[in-house]
């Protein structure tokens, strides 16, 4: 009986614990403005945004905004921008490498004729 009882009150204390280490998850939502054109260009910016610590990632091909859900312990805007930037879509202060940019379908050309 004594030995239930402390595996009992052992249960508990780890799921306390367990609790508030997940409360001190900092979940934040952000935004980034992202440069793109196309559906395609939509899918790529979205994957690119998926790092870990990314909850949820959506862009609006219209605005040119990306709203992310993301653990900041995990992950950081920066990093999210970098991300993207490398598969050539400027995002935030992160620009895209040129060779990353010209990488891009021709669709997805979003910079001005004669920079290509």
């Amino acid at each position: 009986m004594k030995n239930i009882f402390l595996t009992i009150i052992a249960v508990l204390i780890v799921g306390i614990v367990s609790v508030k280490a997940q409360n001190k998850a900092k979940i934040q939502t952000d935004t980034i403005h992202v440069s793109g054109i196309c559906d395609m260009c939509e899918k790529r910016i979205v994957d690119a945004a998926y790092i870990k610590g990314v909850k949820r990632a959506d862009w609006d091909k219209n605005t040119g905004i990306l709203k992310v859900v993301y653990n900041s312990q995990k992950t950081s805007i920066s990093e999210i921008e970098k991300n993207i930037a490398a598969t050539g879509h400027d995002a935030g202060k992160t620009k895209a490498n040129i060779n990353d940019y010209k990488k891009l379908p021709e669709c997805c050309a979003y910079k001005e004729v004669g920079i290509h």
